[in-house]
């Protein structure tokens, strides 16, 4: 701690925020100095304590000081130490030039802080008032003097800097790289006394990783040995190795079963280390291993998989609980109700008697495990936190009751043992070495009639339980000291040890006792115990107790954790606040142990949490194997011992000894995970939490991308990639980001909704000044996109004009062969009515952008009456192909059927001929094509002379009206147009740029669209829809009269699409 001198200097430089020349006239104490350029933030001291004092009263200072920042409504977290230290810093806070001096009020017996107004000062106001006084009759505070103005844009500040000023000039050294954002970043979270929004789905952000506000009173953090070693050894030092390893030992022989340890240990081991390689690649959150499967491969197999284990503990806390039971009455017999009698044939010796077994009845199991899996559920709705307290104590009597059970082995056979227990014998060992197996009946006794037949893979399923438990450090994340750290080691070597314990009893058991013995003695380990059986039951029953304790604890909290992700709406009754009970998840998790409970057979239900765990298992594996073998940047754990091969041959282990132990039981669960992945990919809310699938599809774009290349797509692979131009003109609500019959027409120019659509809208103005609203607009515009069911994504361009935007829209968009290909747009119909020289140049900016940029264009006359896909269409499609375009109009009208709403219409393709002659070879020849491209259309061939017969029959028609309010309007442009530039002495100009009128051409070509426009009248008033080519811009010509002639050849048709192709084919006639 710095002196009280150096604290008063302090709280006064952060303050007033004094340079560091004032700091020296005051006669700032020199570590002070020295140590000010190398500090966080410039704060002069590297105690982050002091350091978190100092910034609050920074915070505060800004928080009066700029009220349009958003840390308005964020409160301060004044603790004592605040408080005090902001006095002092008020009380020795008089020496400078610019404050107004106050007489201090005299120090009395006890101090009250009024709160901070919104009209106080610049500073933390503050006074002493008497024990009992209220805030009204105080005595009235010290006013400190704010001698600088401060501006709420950084940029300001610095430009204001050159200028005079009345006070002092920077408030920080590093205020030109946003000192407030440092605050923010490093120490906001730290400094407010608002509590953290929790996301509230995985689409909101995951970064909320500290909590904001007061801190919590929290236990005190647990280490490696506590926090991990302890909790896996308890939980893998289960029942299994008490009342069944000695009969997998006598079942599957010496040999066998130190592959099986071997095996099962392996499987653990590799899934420890993939899951010490996800828990250091960054913090953890509650959920233990369904936070890290979610978070590597997505909510949806998160989901899946956890929903799963959440079912593995629950049912793994009924098999805790029939174990205590079957000790407990193997111990007393005289406790249970029901009396079963068995009898096993020995089948060892020829001519052996056969020998009577009492086993517990299946009634007594039921009865008294319901009961004491009640009296569980009662202690953990109202004991949870004893319960952690004292589950370390769990683990003493299991430790004592090993230790008892080696000195027993080591010192057999006792003066009372049986004849099958022949002490360490290597004559033993080799009759144990090979395997027997042999029929039993439900409860595990040897009988040639039993119903169940043992082998490996059996075993296999009954013994797997005995090394689960490795997830039980990662599922206490939230209270381990250094998580990364304690995880990897504690879990390892837990697996490590009891692995080896495990190889050791192997060895032990089968030289201990004769095979007989093995199979008969359900509880040899007590019989051979030190000094007493008695001990061993008393360990069993508290360490299956203790085990069945933690997992109804441990299985609500990960249900609860799955149910706070809000990913499944089903799962909402389960949430549950931070740091409440999950009541509700722990009367759902009772009634499935209840269950489990009531089947009573505990051989039955070992292969289901075999199961479910061996699941999870995989999932943490292939996560794992997922991450490493992406190699993602954010993919740096600090444990270092992994590799995608080790991790992948987890995984396969995993799969394997799930198939081994029973087909069907791997076929439920797989079916119940896929099941659940279904209806999480249904019913879910869609959310990316930076899964490595994410990482995986974004490599294989980019492989994809590459294999593509630069050069042109072959006519056979080509996919429309329209390029939708939202809003070029036209009047819409501001709320509607685009069309709605935009992303209907894109749909209908896409097979199957194959192909990807890019919706793009321009904003016009500054770009620093509308980036905003250029991201809300692009969020609406995606919700659009989504809400219409369309492949595609939403950009949003500011830019100075239209065509300045989309120039930059056709030169930048895409990658590599996935740029847009074809401009779709709105055909202007009501230019005449908004603007009569704006979007005509915006219009033919466009079109010969998009030919500059060899981009095809199609512009949709009608679009106010597009069918939707429920409006069905009939009639016909016709094409007047005038020019080559690559055959992108045929393949337009090929797409438009494959539709429901066209599918009832035929196509019609107009052709024109030169003269009469050429008719009939041009329609052959058209024929022939259209056959060779699979395309079934009917040919008409129109000549020049009925095409002028069409024109001359419709003189007294609309389009003739039509024809010469085109030629006057235009005429009258051109005489202002030539007015002008007689009075300002310049060409001709039109948008900035010099044009030529030739008015025979002009004459000429608005004959050719009154022509054209007449035979489509004639023929196609009845189309469905209606495809003309697109004829070019002439060249320095105004774009109003290329405005009028399209306004010529669309009038009276009501549906028309004008498309124009681009030098490349897009059909192909070959295979």
């Amino acid at each position: 701690m710095i002196a009280r001198a150096g604290r008063l200097i302090l709280i006064k430089a952060m303050i007033t925020a004094r340079p560091i020349h004032q700091l020296l006239i005051e006669d700032a104490p020199m570590w002070l100095l020295e140590r000010r350029p190398i500090c966080f933030g410039g704060l002069c001291i590297k105690d982050l304590s002091l350091q978190g004092l100092a910034l609050r009263a920074r915070w505060e200072l800004l928080k009066r000081t700029e009220p349009n920042r958003s840390w308005q409504g964020l409160c301060l977290m004044k603790d004592d130490k605040f408080v005090d230290l902001s006095a002092m810093g008020s009380r020795g806070a008089g020496g400078g030039a610019d404050e107004e001096e106050a007489p201090v009020p005299p120090k009395p017996s006890q101090q009250r802080y009024r709160p901070v107004e919104p009209h106080d000062g610049a500073v933390v106001q503050m006074e002493f008032m008497e024990p009992g006084a209220s805030a009204d009759t105080s005595t009235a505070p010290r006013r400190i003097k704010s001698s600088r103005n401060r501006s709420t844009d950084p940029r300001t500040q610095v430009a204001s800097s050159n200028g005079p000023s009345s006070g002092p000039q920077s408030d920080s050294k590093l205020e030109l790289f946003g000192f407030d954002s440092l605050v923010n970043i490093l120490g906001l979270k730290s400094m407010t006394g608002e509590p953290a929004q929790v996301p509230a789905s995985p689409t909101d952000s995951e970064n909320v990783g500290i909590t904001i506000g007061r801190p919590k009173e929290t236990d005190p953090k647990l280490g490696t040995m506590m926090g991990v070693f302890v909790p896996c050894l308890q939980n893998i030092l289960g029942i299994i190795y008490y009342i069944r390893f000695t009969w997998i030992v006598g079942m599957g022989g010496v040999w066998q079963s130190l592959v099986l340890c071997a095996f099962c240990g392996a499987c653990t081991f590799l899934t420890g280390l993939s899951l010490s390689a996800i828990a250091t690649n960054g913090a953890m959150k509650g959920g233990g291993p369904y936070y890290l499967i979610g978070r590597a491969l997505g909510p949806e197999v998160g989901v899946s998989i956890g929903l799963c284990f959440f079912l593995g503990n629950a049912v793994a806390g009924a098999m805790y609980v029939l174990g205590a039971v079957e000790t407990f009455l193997d111990a007393v017999p005289s406790a249970g109700f029901f009396q079963e009698k068995v009898t096993m044939i020995d089948n060892t010796v020829n001519g052996g008697s056969a020998t009577t077994i009492s086993t517990p009845s299946l009634h007594d199991l039921q009865i008294y495990g319901v009961i004491v899996t009640i009296l569980l559920c009662f202690i953990v709705f109202g004991g949870v936190k004893i319960i952690n307290k004292v589950a370390p104590a769990f683990l003493m009597p299991v430790l004592f009751s090993i230790l008892c059970i080696y000195i027993g082995v080591f010192s057999a056979p006792s003066p009372n043992s049986s004849k099958g227990i022949t002490g360490l014998s290597m004559t033993t060992l080799r009759d144990n070495w090979s395997a027997d197996y042999q029929r039993t009946n439900n409860a595990g006794v040897p009988d040639p009639n039993g119903s169940i037949y043992w082998d490996f893979n059996a075993l296999l399923g009954l013994f797997f339980p005995a090394v689960t438990g490795i997830m039980a450090g990662s599922n206490r994340s939230a209270s381990l000291k250094d998580t990364q750290r304690s995880i990897p080691i504690g879990t390892l070597n837990a697996t490590l040890l009891t692995t080896a314990m495990y190889l050791l009893s192997v060895v032990l058991f089968g030289a201990l006792a004769t095979r007989e013995e093995l199979l008969t003695d359900r509880l040899l380990t007590a019989t051979v115990a030190w000094p007493a059986p008695a001990v061993i039951y008393i360990g069993i029953i508290l360490s299956t107790l203790g085990a069945a304790l933690q997992s109804l604890t441990g299985a609500p909290r990960l249900l609860v954790a799955i149910a706070n992700d809000d990913i499944l709406p089903v799962l909402n009754y389960f949430k549950a606040y931070e740091g409440s009970e999950p009541h509700l998840a722990t009367l759902f998790t009772s009634f499935i142990c209840i269950g489990c409970v009531v089947i009573g057979n505990l051989d039955l239900i070992t292969p289901t949490i075999t199961m479910f765990f061996l699941l999870c298992y995989a999932g943490v594996n292939l996560s794992c194997f997922l991450l490493d073998l992406l190699d993602a940047p954010s993919w740096r754990p600090r444990w270092k011992l992994h590799h995608w091969s080790l991790s992948l041959i987890g995984a396969l282990l995993c799969i394997v000894i799930m198939f081994m132990i029973s087909w069907t039981f791997t076929v439920v669960s797989l079916a119940l995970a896929s099941l659940i992945y279904y209806y999480v990919s249904l019913k879910g809310k869609a959310g990316d939490w930076g899964d490595g699938f994410k990482s995986a599809y974004f490599q294989l774009a980019l492989r994809s991308l590459r294999s593509l290349g630069a050069n042109q797509v072959h006519p056979k692979n080509w996919y429309p990639i329209p390029l939708i131009f939202c809003r070029p003109w036209g009047r819409l609500p501001e709320d509607v980001p685009c069309h709605p019959k935009l992303a209907d027409f894109a749909n209908f120019m896409k097979k199957k909704g194959r192909g990807m659509s890019i919706f793009v809208s321009i904003i016009d103005g500054d770009y620093h000044e509308s980036a905003e609203d250029a991201k809300i607009a692009c969020r609406q515009l995606s919700a659009y996109i989504d809400y219409k069911r369309c492949e595609g994504v939403a950009e949003i361009i500011v830019a100075p004009s239209v065509s300045h935007g989309f120039r930059s829209i056709v030169q930048t968009m895409g990658l590599g062969n996935l740029k847009p290909n074809i401009v779709v747009m709105r055909y202007p119909e009501i230019w005449r009515h908004e603007n009569l020289t704006q979007i005509p140049s915006t219009f033919v900016s466009i079109i010969n952008d998009c030919i500059t940029a060899n981009k095809a264009v199609v512009t949709v006359k009608g679009l106010d009456e597009w069918p939707n896909e429920y409006q069905r269409q009939y009639g016909t499609i016709d094409l007047y192909w005038i020019v080559r375009d690559g055959g992108l109009m045929l393949l337009l009208s090929q797409l438009l059927l494959t539709k429901d709403s066209f599918e009832s219409c035929k196509i019609q393709v107009f052709c024109i001929a030169e003269e009469d002659t050429e008719a009939e070879e041009l329609k052959a020849d058209v024929k022939k094509f259209l056959y060779d491209l699979r395309m079934q259309a009917e040919v008409i061939v129109v000549t020049m002379r009925s095409f002028e017969a069409h024109a001359d029959g419709s003189r007294k028609d609309d389009p003739q009206e039509a024809y010469t309010s085109a030629q006057q309007r235009i005429g009258v442009y051109l005489s202002e147009m030539k007015e002008a530039a007689q009075r300002e002495g310049q060409p001709l100009m039109e948008g900035g740029k010099q044009v030529v009128v030739n008015e025979q051409k002009v004459d000429k070509f608005l004959n050719t669209m009154l022509k054209l426009n007449a035979t489509i009248l004639k023929h196609s008033r009845m189309a469905a829809v209606v495809l003309v080519s697109l004829p070019a811009p002439p060249l320095n010509q105004p774009a109003y009269c290329y405005m009028e002639y399209m306004d010529l050849l669309v009038e009276n048709v009501p549906r028309m699409l004008i498309v124009r192709g681009y030098r490349r084919d897009v059909v192909t006639l070959f295979t």
